[in-house]
């Protein structure tokens, strides 16, 4: 156990490393591995700092600073201060493409329905086919390889995982959980980002303004509002009315010559018909 005068060390030192990075940041580490902690600090380093330790420690190198003493409400549970240049949406990118796969534990509550496929397996015939039986596969063995006959599915979402489904599903090497460090919060200058901001991309905001741009383009139309946007609509459609006068109407025009051609053989067509003359 670190004694006072550590504690108010670490806090002094891991204080003075706020100011040197334009982004603090709050991650959740709640049910996170140590490896993927571990993975993702190797490769951040040297241009990212993981402060780690106590919840009460971490409040204090936080409240050191007049600027990020707010951020302190969002320690719950166990977490790590990340003090980094990169921005928070960068930041936030980076964490959520560093998740990993997970086996399922006895308990768990299946994350979506799990689904086993059927097919050949490149297990061997022996225990395995007993704990596969056990969790309710149907399996046999086809050529000294093990076979599941047909695709079932095991867990739905939401219930439970039984302890002889999860030996299953560690011996099919079956991973349908994932973990992935948690990004609460982030601090950039005098701006805070929360996770819900911050998880908003390039492609959500894209497909956000066309759809915006096109209600506000059909709604101009409905209005008779004539702008960039309308005028070819504008131009097209009294073009098309227009010639559709032309031809109502019968006006002779060089636009308009084939068309009331073909309305006239049209109704000489019909008028052949109906008094029988062929010719």
């Amino acid at each position: 156990m670190l004694s006072i005068n550590q504690k108010q060390a670490i806090v002094a030192e891991r204080s003075k490393l706020i100011g040197r990075y334009s982004t603090v940041a709050v991650v959740r580490l709640d049910g996170t591995p140590d490896r993927l902690l571990q993975s993702v600090r190797n490769r951040m380093r040297g241009e990212s700092v993981f402060i780690t330790g106590r919840k009460n420690i971490l409040n204090r190198i936080l409240a050191s600073s007049k600027s990020t003493e707010n951020l302190s409400s969002y320690l719950t549970g166990t977490s790590v201060i990340i003090l980094t240049n990169k921005s928070p949406f960068d930041l936030y990118k980076e964490l959520r493409g560093s998740s990993i796969r997970l086996a399922a534990k006895p308990n768990q509550l299946a994350p979506s329905d799990i689904k086993i496929e059927a097919g050949e397996t490149s297990l061997a015939p022996g225990q395995a086919v007993t704990e596969l039986k056990t969790a309710g596969i149907d399996v046999k063995i086809d050529k000294g390889k093990v076979v599941i006959s047909k695709e079932r599915v095991l867990v739905h979402k939401g219930e439970p995982i039984s302890l002889s489904v999860a030996k299953a599903l560690h011996t099919l090497n079956i991973l349908p959980f994932s973990a992935e460090l948690k990004l609460e919060v982030a601090l950039n200058g005098n701006l805070l980002f929360n996770k819900e901001v911050m998880g908003i991309d390039a492609k959500m905001v894209l497909e956000e303004i066309n759809r915006s741009i096109g209600e506000v383009i059909a709604l101009s139309v409905n209005a008779k509002i004539i702008n960039r946007y309308t005028i070819n609509r504008f131009i097209t459609e009294s073009y098309i009315n227009a010639i559709a006068l032309g031809v109502e109407a019968n006006l002779y025009d060089t636009g308009i010559a084939d068309r009331l051609i073909g309305k006239a053989y049209r109704i000489a067509s019909s008028l052949s018909a109906h008094t029988g003359n062929n010719d």
